[in-house]
């Protein structure tokens, strides 16, 4: 199976195609719909035959390269076409192509009338296209290809809408944002590149050989500012601290390309560029001290948001941006393995997630408008009593919101427990680290809080549609049930591969599988830290105290979102009206995207007028239209020459020679 990794990427790249192309005339949405969803389902088949084989092999040999064919090749120096499996892209490739099939299936029935139907599934396709090529490519290069692609597709997804500005503008911020990060990450592969040829002789930017080679990479200035450049990439793709903003304004895309950009693809690609490198990475302590930080601040931060949003979409984005910090201050703490285990179980509970809200939404634009009303269906305040409507919905929304709330037994747990105690024992950071776990295990009582204030308001109490609305409400069809199904019993499920060593043990020895699998793509870090003397904290007891304090913050978290949603329901209101100004600063997202225009959009919106009117009409169109002028002035002059009579050039010749005779004579 492995010689046939190539078809990963290639069958959703087909499947674009055919659409792209042929799709208008097709016109028949299951035949649109079965084109894109049977070609990522082609896909996850392939992969899980390759996942397969991989785990019939011993730990050591679970390294394989497909070259298709060389693409640059300059003396030494060769970048190919070419695919790296092993268990971190394994498991990436089972993500991808496992959640993009659910998603894809799910978009049949959510994009069901659709005018630009075809056009979706064309964009949806090479979305996936893009994000197999990133996680699968064998060399730095590769991955830059994946990399600017899913940032081309999500700039064509979130704009999907055109015909409104909000989702335009939407696209565009994604857009230029990522090309701040994808600068950095630039920046950092010709550094990289550059260093091991010049200094070294080694001209490569292929995985596998930049990791045979890691020991030529000396701690110091050089190799914490490639940490750092690529760092920047990251923050951009991943939606972190700056170059969050532009994620939570993704959401005027359609529900399923949210969830497939939080959930399987785009946000993913930053944790997962640097749990590929983590052998760079791990030579940096201050690399790995600015990674934690800024992650652990995200995921703090954004969690204070979610608090106060009422657009169902938006809190779950924050919710997002929030977990993503929680995967970065993994990578910080230098527990990849960790980082890359939440990363796979926020991609289950998520997309149930989105996806569950986006059931709720098809619904409730569905009972609003038979009602003719122009109520938001996204705004949480127009819910309410959902549950007895969509059992279904509910039922996998809430399976999904104690998953990622960190309730014991559950997907959510396991990985978010493991990041804060890794946090907190880490070898790395030393007093720092009791900061970064603070940071997290407050920002994980706030995700309990946010998620289940969400549920409440969608789902419990009375409902604040009118009665004939409310009759109108149903259950959605199975086309879109079936994906939420599957994701709820991944969600909850989904974690037992990686018990932590404690629970384990109580469970009667069970082991962390998803810790030995990807033991061998890490084995170079692990034995580097453990080589220059650097050990955590190990205290068992201490792991079930800081287990139990986490689980404590988590269920107070949902106990205070019962108290003043359900128990209390004027309470919030009473809340806001004796803190107006903390509720609209929170509510108003901090006034961070005020900030950035104040400090930078609408400085070069004034720089580009000023070049514009100032620069280009004055000097270049005035240097231009002044020789024209010139010209024009001169050559109506002359003009008068050109009289059209005999008599007048006989004239003029008379003249002339007249004057050049004068001339030879009274020189």
């Amino acid at each position: 199976m492995f010689d046939l990794v190539w078809l990963i990427p290639l069958c959703p790249l087909i499947g674009s195609v055919i659409n792209g192309l042929l799709g208008k005339k097709i016109k028949n949405e299951t035949v649109i719909g079965g084109i894109a969803a049977g070609s990522v389902f082609a896909s996850f088949m392939v992969a899980c035959g390759i996942l397969f084989q991989l785990l019939s092999l011993p730990g050591e040999e679970r390294v394989f390269q497909k070259t298709i064919f060389t693409w640059i090749q300059s003396g030494t120096f060769k970048a190919d076409i070419g695919f790296l499996i092993d268990p971190l892209s394994a498991t990436m490739l089972m993500i991808v192509t496992g959640i993009g099939f659910l998603i894809h299936l799910y978009s049949i029935g959510y994009m069901h009338g659709e005018e630009g139907f075809y056009r979706y599934f064309c964009y949806l396709n090479l979305f996936t296209f893009s994000m197999l090529c990133l996680v699968s490519g064998n060399n730095l290069l590769l991955m830059f290809i994946g990399w600017e692609g899913v940032g081309l597709c999500s700039y064509l997804l979130i704009g999907y809408y055109f015909h409104k500005k909000s989702a335009g503008d939407a696209g565009k911020k994604a857009f230029v944002m990522n090309r701040v990060g994808d600068f950095g990450f630039l920046l950092g592969l010709f550094t990289l590149f550059y260093y091991l040829g010049h200094n070294h002789n080694v001209w490569t930017i292929n995985f596998v050989e930049l990791a045979k080679n890691a020991d030529l990479l000396v701690p110091g200035a050089v190799v914490t500012t490639v940490c750092l450049c690529f760092f920047l990439g990251a923050t951009g793709k991943s939606a972190q601290i700056p170059l969050y903003t532009w994620l939570p304004d993704a959401m005027e895309g359609p529900t399923p390309v949210s969830a497939l950009i939080h959930a399987a693809t785009m946000v993913t690609a930053g944790v997962y560029m640097i749990a590929r490198m983590n052998f760079i990475y791990i030579k940096s302590p201050t690399a790995l001290l600015v990674v934690a930080c800024v992650g652990a601040a995200t995921a703090l931060f954004a969690a204070t948001i979610g608090t106060a949003q009422n657009d169902i979409k938006r809190v779950l984005a924050y919710s997002t941006v929030s977990q993503l910090g929680y995967m970065f201050l993994a990578m910080g703490v230098g527990a990849f393995t960790a980082g890359v285990f939440h990363l796979m179980t926020h991609a289950f509970f998520k997309a149930c997630l989105f996806l569950g809200s986006g059931s709720v939404i098809h619904a409730m634009h569905h009972a609003l408008h038979h009602e003719h009303s122009e109520a938001d269906p996204q705004d949480m305040r127009n819910m309410g009593g959902l549950k007895a409507k969509m059992p279904i919905t509910f039922i996998t929304f809430l399976l999904a919101t104690i998953a990622i709330a960190g309730i014991p037994g559950f997907a959510g747990f396991f990985s978010k427990d493991e990041i804060l105690w890794q946090a907190f024992a880490n070898p790395h950071h030393h007093a720092v680290n009791y900061v970064l776990w603070g940071a997290g295990a407050m920002a994980a009582g706030l995700t309990a809080f946010y998620m289940f204030r969400l549920v409440f308001m969608t789902f419990f109490g009375q409902t604040r549609l009118s009665d004939k609305a409310f009759h109108h409400l149903h259950e959605s069809p199975w086309v879109i049930t079936v994906p939420l199904v599957c994701l709820a019993i991944l969600s909850v499920f989904g974690g037992w591969v990686g018990v932590p060593k404690v629970l384990g043990e109580v469970l009667g020895g069970m082991p962390n599988l998803f810790e030995h699998w990807l033991e061998p793509v890490f084995a170079y870090s692990t034995h580097y830290t453990e080589a220059h003397g650097a050990h955590g904290l190990h205290s068992v007891a201490m792991e079930w105290g800081l287990m139990g304090v986490s689980v404590l913050i988590a269920c107070g978290g949902i106990g205070l979102a019962f108290a003043l949603y359900i128990a209390a329901p004027g309470f919030p209101e009473k809340f806001t009206s004796t803190f107006p100004a903390l509720h609209r600063a929170v509510y108003n997202k901090w006034y961070v995207d005020e900030i950035y225009d104040f400090a930078f959009v609408n400085p070069c919106k004034a720089l580009g007028n000023f070049l514009w009117k100032g620069f280009d009409v004055l000097v270049v169109d005035g240097i231009v239209n002044g020789v024209a002028a010139v010209v024009r002035g001169f050559s109506g002059i002359l003009r008068y020459v050109q009289t059209g009579f005999v008599h007048n050039y006989a004239y003029t010749m008379v003249f002339g020679v007249a004057l050049i005779v004068a001339v030879y004579i009274f020189r």
